[in-house]
């Protein structure tokens, strides 16, 4: 009776927050981030102008997001492959729809509170694509984080980050150099549902919310019949606190990215990105110690504009910075930020985990944010490709996996 009991909880989708008792707000590290984050803000407005202000606030929301509902994308992948676990997905596909019905309308009205002319991230589908995300998944179940969840972990304390993001910087950087290679290679044109075809945006729309919605479904059917592990709930609280100390739930934080990922475009006239400035990262340390990296093809144009210019002028970089201190703060403020001593099976992981998706993002023009939410939700054929390539090299990282001694969900887990 208690088993049969069992297996109907396990198929039922479990909250992913719990009520419980909360770790006590470390002070000092709290006030720190504020700090910090306050003078980054000041630097930013200050050195450049109002608007990348805006982005760097846009992307502490999105850092304080992430951390708080963990928002994973490389855990979702993996639960699913591993134990057929389908919550992190299901929360994919709800931020999805609602970034696609936000994007359809600013991207077919030209909608901008700055001015600039949005566009969405519609990019060729080709052997580049292909093997970058492909790559790209194999690299995140690795290096134990994407390109968005590693920068929010490293924010929250995770000290295998640091290896990460420093491999991930390395492999961008050997993406970006080796990409007029990759661009000579078999490819399609540029695909969008909405522009390269008779639908429209308002016909894309609807198509890419019938795909959500039969994923979505295909999703219930499946977990039915795997009858997986559910998330283990994160620790929140009651009232207004849970807004700066609990764990929020991770349907209400997919809407709040889909809304914040619209918000980008609308001021900065693309959709939210994070692994570029990891390329112009490792060209201006290159350029630093002598390199002339100027001369290659990736860094023709706007990218070689960047080189000339202070870090603090590009984007990305900004919304980068924003998102670690963003999820700094939140993390002390929920009493979590315990770094730990990283294991020589972890940081091996890591660092070859950088380096897949460094080298991968490059040549599939992004990452799970770049090229898996803002592809698709921008309606570019090549952000679908991304999503089922990187699956793929999901199901092969997990017989890596445990060659470095990561774990990986088991069946039996009471969660996953």
């Amino acid at each position: 009776m208690e088993q049969q009991s069992f297996l109907q909880q396990r198929n039922t989708s479990s909250p992913t927050t719990i009520i419980k008792d909360l770790n006590p707000i470390q002070k000092p590290f709290l006030s720190l981030g504020i700090i910090l984050a306050s003078i980054l803000f000041i630097a930013i407005v200050s050195t450049t102008n109002a608007t990348q202000g805006i982005l760097y606030l846009i992307g502490l929301a999105l850092g304080i997001t992430l951390l708080h509902a963990r928002f994973g994308f490389t855990s979702a992948f993996r639960r699913l492959m591993s134990v057929g676990n389908v919550q992190g997905l299901q929360a994919h596909m709800l931020m999805l729809a609602v970034a696609t019905t936000l994007f359809a309308v600013i991207l077919s009205t030209g909608f901008s509170f700055t001015g600039m002319s949005p566009s969405g991230y519609v990019s060729p589908v080709g052997m580049s694509v292909i093997f970058g995300s492909f790559i790209f998944g194999i690299g995140m179940q690795l290096g134990n984080g994407c390109a968005s969840g590693t920068l929010y972990s490293l924010g929250g304390g995770s000290s295998s980050m640091i290896l990460t993001i420093t491999a991930f910087i390395i492999g961008s950087t050997i993406g970006a150099y080796h990409l007029p290679f990759w661009m000579s290679t078999p490819s399609l044109e540029p695909f969008s549902l909405a522009e390269s075809t008779s639908l429209g945006y308002m016909g894309a729309w609807i198509l890419q919310l019938l795909l959500f919605g039969l994923i979505y479904y295909i999703l219930v059917l499946f977990a039915k019949k795997k009858n997986p592990p559910q998330m283990k709930p994160l620790a929140t609280t009651n009232g207004w606190k849970k807004i700066f100390r609990g764990a929020w739930p991770l349907f209400g934080a997919g809407i709040i990215l889909a809304i914040l990922n619209a918000l980008t475009l609308t001021v900065r006239g693309t959709p939210w990105g994070i692994t570029s400035a990891f390329a112009l990262w490792g060209g201006k340390t290159l350029q630093a110690i002598g390199v002339d990296v100027s001369s290659w093809g990736y860094f023709a144009g706007a990218n070689g504009e960047a080189l000339t210019q202070t870090v603090l002028a590009d984007s990305t970089s900004v919304m980068n910075f924003g998102i670690i201190l963003g999820a700094f703060i939140a993390a002390t403020a929920q009493g979590n930020f315990k770094p730990k001593k990283i294991k020589p099976g972890v940081a091996g992981a890591a660092v070859i985990g950088g380096l897949l998706m460094g080298y991968g993002s490059r040549l599939a023009f992004g990452c799970n944010i770049g090229a898996y939410f803002g592809g698709i939700a921008s309606f570019s054929l090549h952000g679908w490709v991304w999503m089922i390539m990187a699956m793929l090299g999901t199901g092969v990282a997990l017989l890596i996996r445990p060659i470095f001694g990561l774990n990986n969900p088991k069946k039996t887990d009471t969660f996953c």
